[in-house]
C-alpha cells in the first residue's frame, strides 16, 4: 500500500468484518501496516466519527456513521423503494431467501434481501448485504458471467480468483475453468444459473440477470437460495418463471432508480465511446 487513503480504507474494510472490533496489533497484522501508523490512522478516523475505541486501551470498531451513509445513499438513489416490494413478493411466493445483487463497475455486490422461510430449516446468512459476490461459485455470479463472452467471463474470474478465499466453500464449487464454462453454457440454455453445494455446503441457489427494460444492459442479478433438501432441480424449474418475472419487473422499473440510470449511462458510454463524445 502506498497512499494514506488506501491504508485508511484497508482498515475500514477490515473493521466491516469485525463488528466487535479489533486491537491495533491485529489490524496492523491483517493490513500489513506498522502498528504506529495504524494507531495514527485510527485516531484520525475516530476524530472524524468513523471509528471508536470500545474502552481505554481496547479494540477499535466502526461507528454507525458508515452504515447510515450507505442506507441513506440507497434510499436517495431509489433502489430500496423499487426493489424491496418485488423481493418481498418473491420471498412470500417461494418461501426461500431472495437476494438482489447489483453491478458496480467490475464487481457484483449484494444489496438487498428478503426472507420467505418463516419456520423450519432455512438459509439465512444475515451478513451478506454489501458483500462482493464471488462469481465462480455463486448462482448470482454465474448468472452475470453467463451474459458475457467466454473471454470476458474468464477475465473477470481470473481477476477475482476461481476459488473463494473463505471457510465454508462448498464441495461442488467449480475447480477448473472447463467446468465453469460448462456450467455457464448450461445456464444460458436453461435460462437461469444454479449453484448447489457450491457457495456454501448444504445450500442451493438459482439466479437470473436483471436487464434494463428487459433487453438492455445487465444491472444486477436476482436469486433464490435455500437448503439443498428443498431447492431440488424440480423445485428450481417450478420457481424459474416467478424468478424471471420478478427480474423483468425490476428491469422495467429501473428507469426510476437513479443508481441504475447512472449505470446504464456508464455502460452505454463504454460500449460506444463515439456516442459519448458526439
Amino acid at each position: 500500500m502506498s497512499s494514506v487513503l488506501e491504508k485508511a480504507l484497508a482498515i475500514v474494510e477490515l473493521l466491516v468484518e469485525a463488528p466487535a472490533g479489533l486491537p491495533v496489533t491485529a489490524i496492523a497484522a491483517a493490513t500489513d501496516q506498522p502498528a504506529s501508523g495504524v494507531h495514527r490512522t485510527l485516531q484520525e478516523l475516530a476524530r472524524l466519527g468513523y471509528v471508536r475505541q470500545l474502552q481505554a486501551q481496547g479494540n477499535y470498531a466502526l461507528t454507525i456513521k458508515l452504515p447510515t451513509m450507505g442506507l441513506g445513499f440507497m434510499g436517495r438513489a431509489g433502489l430500496t423503494d423499487v426493489a424491496q416490494p418485488v423481493l418481498d413478493g418473491l420471498a412470500a411466493l417461494s418461501g426461500e431467501l431472495i437476494r438482489l445483487s447489483v453491478v458496480d463497475g467490475d464487481r457484483l455486490i449484494w444489496v438487498a434481501v428478503a426472507q420467505g422461510a418463516t419456520r423450519g430449516l432455512r438459509y439465512d446468512p444475515g451478513q451478506e448485504q454489501g458483500v462482493v459476490v464471488h462469481l465462480a461459485s455463486s448462482a448470482g455470479g454465474q448468472a452475470w458471467l453467463s451474459t458475457m463472452s467466454e473471454d470476458e467471463a474468464l477475465a473477470r474470474v481470473a481477476a477475482q480468483g476461481l476459488l473463494r478465499r473463505a471457510e465454508g466453500t462448498g464441495p461442488q464449487a467449480p475447480r477448473s475453468l472447463t467446468r465453469l464454462l460448462d456450467q455457464l453454457a448450461q445456464a444460458r440454455a436453461r435460462g437461469y444459473a444454479t449453484a448447489v453445494d457450491s457457495y456454501i455446503p448444504g445450500m442451493a441457489a438459482m439466479a437470473v440477470p436483471v436487464r434494463y427494460h428487459g433487453d438492455g444492459p445487465v444491472l444486477g442479478c436476482l436469486s433464490i437460495a435455500g437448503p439443498t433438501v428443498r431447492m431440488t432441480p424440480q423445485r428450481m424449474a417450478e420457481l424459474a418463471p416467478a424468478l424471471q418475472a420478478a427480474a423483468a419487473e425490476l428491469g422495467a422499473a429501473a428507469g426510476g432508480v437513479q443508481y441504475f440510470q447512472a449505470n446504464v449511462r456508464a455502460l452505454t458510454a463504454a460500449a460506444d465511446p463515439g456516442r459519448q463524445s458526439a
